[in-house]
């Protein structure tokens, strides 16, 4: 399907604002520098080549292409230093204090405390207002004072439990319009017009506190660090999904949380108040079927290595006004490994990271009149060790690091080790980190990247993240093979277009949890005010029994007999997107295995959104602090898939291609495992599990060394229900 575009007329407003910077757009153009990502420079364009007389299909033809621009996660070396970035996720939870603080704004889960609008203290009494979102958000889950957290009675009272007793007092506001006032500091400082009821903040999530002094023998005591910093933990923005018909673009009272970075990423470009404005009647609606298959795609069950599923991408993260949009930007698509390309009518394309067929065009000896392409990288430039980083909620939300990919055979020749970081830091699961971290590491070890310049013949190219060269006179050593789109902008100095390519791996979405995984990064325990460890939850898993279903959850061992845990569950939307009520369930006799513990709950409703918490109860019966929320999918499906069809290994040179097609029913994933002919399923090697959907047909190649081997390849539905048996292949090498 070809992306041109095509304009007939130009609007007034575009041709007044030609006419004021006219000089300046054809410097500009003459120089070869036209990288204009603004809705209005196509017109601009079309106006300009027209005007330098081109024909009017030309002229629109080449300004549909003016306004290219792709953007994938990873930018080392000199890129990275001049990328805008938002704050990182621990400055967070410290409040602003300046006379006129930048506005914060956020999306998914984070712990914020914004900015200081109130801090006054009367008598014994200090009160605070701190604006933490300029926009609604869906709700409030957990309050700290410094690094302690607390818990608040129905008046806003903290419970006692910490050096604080009940001298706090903590409020909250959604961000409503109109919102209510607090009251409780309104009756104290209204009188001499310091805050009174006006001051709602209509739209702005915002806290409230109160702290009373104590006697001089107590103050130290009871505030420790000084006045208490209040951050929270909190849910943000509010986005449109457009895969679901009850959700209207024009109602924001219809739109729903969501961690999805396809959703997040509409919502930034179009509803953000804060974001880059554009019109979603333009720039998504015309494009809308990408943008929900790309939404699904975020969405996808990944398979961990404990059992269980997570969602391929999620996105949480917070900035300031301070920043332009194209930090948030960069963050959402570094979360997703994303791309996007504003195309010539204004439609805005986007792209997860999962490579597909039909994402890919090519481009021809003909198609291109010149390249400067490099083959390796200087040494300067040479990183063999990849450190991915990203926000960890079990250390407080702050950045923390997962194992690294590194290559040993390049670092005995480099004679060190080159590090660089990945900067994941609005992801928030360490297994995210290690799957994006791995799809770059890839790329950096491909080392082949440059420029082509295209022909006007190419245009499809320029909107395609994905390009096949045909080209086996211009680019031999690269004929056949797929290079990455990164960026491409009109030049037509240098033939048409620019673009910057990276050679594409072709293993890029292979991922053997068990084997690639690794490790939960460290979380030393955090004891309470009443010395009890804070649990850490390695893995929350939907469970099917029979035609009900139960919660898994897995916490690691504290090591200490005396401790009783004890988990929680709740639905996340009961109604009106309220929560339900914590249901508790304790585990008196744990049986602790290879580090950690496991539990099951008693049977929940299936098809549900929950929350899970866990703790532990020292043997005098107090609680300790309740660790992060965690969210799982109560999905049920106990009928097993079949066994995959049309198994074959084929053997060249040492590598075998192994292949299978899942079933035609509800397979979800398809597992592959190496063995001996000795060898049973289940005593097999993994060496590559996938997901799929029916039909679907995987391929992947494996060097097993000579000798006879064995391939197996099973199927697993959305619960985890294995097929009864596995299809399988005997080969030669």
């Amino acid at each position: 399907m070809s992306l041109k575009a095509t304009y007939e007329n130009v609007p007034s407003e575009a041709e007044h604002y030609f006419d004021q910077h006219r000089w300046e757009w054809q410097d500009r153009f003459l120089r070869g520098s036209t990288a204009l990502y603004d809705p209005i420079f196509t017109p601009l364009f079309t106006s300009l080549f027209t005007a330098l007389n081109f024909s009017a299909a030309t002229a629109s033809l080449l300004g549909a292409g003016a306004a290219a621009i792709a953007t994938t996660a990873l930018a080392i070396g000199i890129q990275a230093l001049l990328a805008p970035k938002p704050p990182k996720p621990e400055d967070g939870k410290i409040p602003k204090v300046q006379s006129i603080p930048y506005r914060q704004w956020g999306v998914g889960r984070n712990r914020v405390a914004g900015a200081f609008m109130l801090w006054e203290a009367v008598g014994k009494k200090l009160y605070s207002v701190q604006a933490i979102a300029g926009h609604k958000i869906k709700s409030i889950n957990r309050y700290w004072l410094h690094d302690d957290e607390v818990t608040l009675q129905s008046n806003g009272v903290i419970n006692t439990g910490t050096n604080y007793k009940t001298n706090v007092q903590i409020f909250s506001r959604l961000g409503d319009v109109p919102e209510g006032p607090y009251t409780s500091i309104t009756a104290d400082l209204a009188a001499g017009g310091i805050w009174t009821n006006d001051h709602r903040g209509d739209g702005q999530a915002s806290l409230g506190m109160i702290c009373t002094s104590s006697t001089a023998e107590l103050q130290q005591k009871r505030f420790p660090y000084g006045p208490p910093q209040l951050s929270v933990e909190a849910d943000l923005a509010l986005c449109w999904d457009f895969r679901d018909p009850d959700q209207d673009p024009d109602d924001p009272d219809t739109w729903e949380w969501t961690r999805n970075a396809a959703l997040i990423m509409a919502w930034h470009q179009c509803f953000n108040e804060f974001g880059h404005h554009r019109d979603y009647r333009r720039a998504i609606l015309p494009v809308l079927d990408m943008w929900q298959e790309e939404a699904d795609v975020c969405d996808e069950q990944v398979p961990l290595a404990g059992g269980g599923f997570e969602r391929r991408y999620e996105c949480n993260g917070f900035d300031t006004t301070e920043n332009d949009p194209k930090a948030a930007t960069n963050a959402i698509l570094a979360s997703c490994d994303g791309w996007t390309c504003e195309r010539g009518d204004g439609a805005l394309l986007f792209v997860a990271g999962k490579y597909r067929e039909k994402y890919l065009t090519t481009l021809t000896d003909d198609d291109i009149v010149g390249h400067q392409i490099e083959y390796d990288v200087l040494f300067e430039d040479e990183c063999n060790r990849l450190i991915p980083k990203f926000c960890f909620p079990d250390i407080g939300y702050a950045t923390s690091d997962t194992d690294f990919f590194e290559d040993t055979s390049a670092q005995l020749i480099s004679g060190r080790v080159l590090a660089r970081d990945a900067n994941y830091q609005w992801v928030q699961q360490w297994r995210q980190a290690r799957r994006l971290g791995k799809r770059d590491w890839l790329r950096l070890q491909e080392k082949v990247a440059g420029q082509l310049n295209v022909r006007l013949s190419g245009i499809n190219s320029v909107y395609s993240r994905w390009v096949r060269l045909d080209t086996p006179n211009m680019l031999p050593k690269l004929n056949g093979k797929i290079v990455e789109n990164r960026k491409s902008v009109l030049s037509l100095l240098q033939g048409g277009f620019v673009m910057d390519i990276m050679r594409h791996p072709e293993n890029i979405d292979a991922w053997n949890p068990v084997i690639e995984e690794g490790a939960m990064p460290s979380t030393p325990p955090k004891p309470d005010a009443d010395g009890i460890p804070t649990p850490v939850i390695n893995l929350v898993q939907a469970r099917p029994n029979g035609d009900s279903v139960y919660i898994r959850v897995v916490i690691i061992d504290p090591a200490d007999e005396t401790l009783i845990p004890v988990v929680r569950y709740r639905l996340a939307d009961a109604g009106s997107g309220t929560p339900g009520p914590w249901i508790e369930q304790r585990v008196p006799n744990p049986v602790p295995s290879g580090g950690y513990i496991d539990i099951s709950t008693t049977v929940v409703p299936s098809g549900k959104l929950f929350d899970i918490q866990a703790a532990f109860i020292a043997s005098d019966g107090d609680y300790g602090n309740w660790g992060i929320t965690a969210n799982v999918t109560s999905i049920v499906d106990p009928t097993a898939p079949g066994s995959p069809v049309n198994m074959s290994a084929v053997n060249a040179s040492g590598t075998v291609t192994v292949s299978a097609t899942a079933a035609n029913d509800n397979t979800r994933y398809l597992i592959f495992k190496r063995g001996t002919t000795a060898q049973s399923w289940a005593a097999a090697t993994v060496i590559g599990q996938y997901n799929v959907t029916a039909n679907q047909t995987i391929a992947i190649p494996n060097t097993p060394g000579a000798g006879t081997w064995k391939y197996w390849c099973g199927a697993e539905n959305g619960s985890g229900i294995p097929s009864g048996s596995q299809a399988s292949t005997t080969i030669t090498v």
